[in-house]
Order: structure tokens, then C-alpha cells, then sequence
């Protein structure tokens, strides 16, 4: 399908005035398949991101693969985990370390994945089991890349959707029980900073 390319009108001044007789003529280039640049070439450095992307929730996160937070994750790692802030590779291992404490059996499957430049966004959803309840969970992630490892991620859920599977009992027996690890965990984040 042909796409336009077209500039932006030119903003005028509120106080001139267009004839309204007068038509502005808008010239657009058509991209058709035969003026298009070849697309043979694949983006080998979008693909590349979007599998340390994958490879970091469904591997790594997951708990699966703990060795491999430094080849997916740059010294600098900076991680913003909903109202949490971890640093660094010991960071993401605090981070991986309490959901493996709230979801023993836990796992990341991404969705889908969208590439920009130096940018992935990744939609997620996590399965696991806390205290006898099994929950599934849907959230996104946008990691930043520098090469080829992801520096700094800014992730968001529905924490609400979870208190709602986990049930009230559940979800203040968690507050109870891991509001310290949860406290602890964010100041631990922020004092590594």
C-alpha cells in the first residue's frame, strides 16, 4: 500500500487572514513498492534487542537463568519497577529475587514486542502461584539499550488486578508478610544509588 509523506502545514501568525476563495495546494511524495528503500537488509540490531529483551523477562527474570544477568544487563542497570528503583546487576538480582519469593514456580512469557532506535517495548504476562492461588498478570516494559545490553528498564502492572486475583485474605496476609521485604527492597534500591 503507498504512503504519503507529506510536510507539516506552515503555522501563520492568528492575525493573517486566508482569502476564503483561495485553495492551498499541498504537494505529498508517494513511497510505492518500487521507490520504497530495499527492505532486504534485515535490522539486525532491533532483532538483537528484542531477544536480550525476551531473553531477559523469560529467562532471567523468570529465575531460569540467574548467570545471565550480566550478559543481558549493563553495569548501569537502572530497573523502574512500578513505585521500586533497583541499580545495577545486584539490583536486578534483588529484584528477580522477590518475585521468586512471592511466585516460587514463577514465569514471564512476552507477548509482543515493538523496536524503536535503542528502545524495546515488551508486553508481558507473568504466571505464578502464591500461596496456593494462581494468579496471571499482564505488564509492559520498556528497556533502553547501550550496546547490546539493556541499561535501564521502565516497567508498569496492574498491581490492583492482582490484589483482585489474589483475594483479599491473600493480598493482606502478602502485605503482612513481605511489606518489610518490599520496604527493604526499595530502600535498598534507592540507597545503591
Amino acid at each position: 500500500m503507498p504512503t504519503a509523506s507529506c510536510p507539516p502545514p506552515i503555522a501563520q501568525a492568528p492575525s493573517v487572514q486566508r482569502p476564503a476563495t483561495r485553495a492551498r495546494a499541498t504537494l505529498c511524495t508517494m513511497a510505492t513498492p518500487d521507490t520504497l528503500p530495499p527492505s532486504d537488509a534485515p535490522d539486525t540490531t532491533g532483532a538483537q534487542h528484542r531477544e536480550t529483551a525476551r531473553r531477559a523477562l523469560e529467562e532471567v527474570c523468570s529465575g531460569r537463568d540467574l548467570a545471565g544477568i550480566e550478559q543481558v544487563y549493563g553495569a548501569r542497570f537502572v530497573d523502574h519497577v512500578n513505585a521500586l528503583e533497583y541499580h545495577g546487576t545486584e539490583g536486578a538480582r534483588r529484584s528477580v529475587a522477590l518475585y521468586l519469593k512471592l511466585f516460587p514456580d514463577l514465569r514471564f512469557e512476552v507477548d509482543e514486542q515493538v523496536t524503536e532506535g535503542n528502545r524495546v517495548a515488551s508486553r508481558w504476562t507473568l504466571y505464578g502461584t502464591h500461596r496456593g492461588r494462581r494468579v496471571q498478570l499482564r505488564g509492559i516494559v520498556i528497556s533502553r539499550f547501550e550496546d547490546g545490553k539493556i541499561v535501564e528498564d521502565w516497567a508498569a502492572s496492574d498491581t490492583m488486578e492482582l490484589a483482585r486475583q489474589l483475594g483479599v485474605w491473600r493480598s493482606l496476609l502478602l502485605l503482612l508478610t513481605h511489606g518489610r521485604l518490599l520496604r527493604d527492597q526499595g530502600r535498598g534500591a534507592r540507597a545503591s544509588t
